[in-house]
């Protein structure tokens, strides 16, 4: 059913979370090596107001605990981009801030990233964009927290922190994409984050088909038009055009 549906699917969107990436080795944030279960999050708000805090979350940063660097695309994240290839299209929405699906080979014109891009730095005011071994090597020198040689603003990673306003033109997109897709497919998601997890049924009410593919059942399970609770790698293994 999961192959018919996508052989017959003109505009599909990819919904993906940290499932996708578990098999490259980044532990799901929720899981019980995840980023949730191991530290205590730094707020927006206090990353804002405490230079103490944004020394703190600069060190969590440059250390091996929260490093992503080294990880590559698995299996899931190149079937999926041979869909996108095939399916011109096709757009995926991910939660993910590891950079794989770039890194897999989808175009950036294809991808809305809704949590934002933990690969690299930005300035919070002007926006100007940092590289993070740029960042790394005057914080390991210094000690203090990076400001912008422009402004003289915070300069933050462009991940999306807890209590930070979600980014408006990426959920704009993401909003659009939902409801002119005519097949959703949620891949490695809880669907417990919103409002991310209102675009599946934003889909669903506007007559696109729901898939979920997650290892474990989740809340929006009953909406769904198939759900496939197996491991995600083996399932889009199986995909053939």
């Amino acid at each position: 059913m999961l192959n018919q549906l996508l052989i017959e699917s003109k505009n599909p969107v990819f919904f993906t979370g940290a499932g996708i990436s578990t098999d490259s080795g980044i532990p799901d944030f929720r899981g019980p090596k995840g980023i949730w279960k191991t530290s205590q999050p730094i707020y927006f708000q206090e990353f804002l107001e405490s230079e103490e805090k944004r020394i703190e979350s600069w060190q969590r940063k440059f250390s091996n605990e929260l490093s992503i660097s080294g990880a590559n695309p698995n299996s899931g994240h190149l079937k999926i981009a041979e869909i996108m290839d095939l399916k011109q299209d096709s757009h995926l929405i991910t939660q993910n801030v590891d950079n794989l699906h770039q890194e897999s080979g989808i175009k950036e014109s294809q991808i809305t990233e809704l949590h934002g891009n933990a690969t690299y730095a930005k300035c919070l005011d002007c926006e100007l964009i940092y590289s993070l071994s740029i960042i790394k090597e005057e914080f390991l020198k210094t000690g203090k927290a990076p400001v912008c040689t422009s402004c003289k603003g915070i300069i933050k990673t462009a991940t999306i922190s807890f209590g930070q306003p979600m980014p408006e033109k990426e959920m704009i997109v993401a909003q659009r994409r939902s409801i002119t897709s005519d097949l959703f497919i949620c891949i490695g998601t809880s669907l417990a984050v919103f409002p991310a997890a209102d675009l599946p049924v934003l889909a669903k009410e506007v007559g696109a088909k729901v898939i979920i593919i997650n290892n474990e059942p989740t809340q929006l399970d009953h909406i769904a038009d198939l759900v496939i609770n197996r491991d995600i790698s083996e399932v889009l293994s199986e995909i053939e055009f």
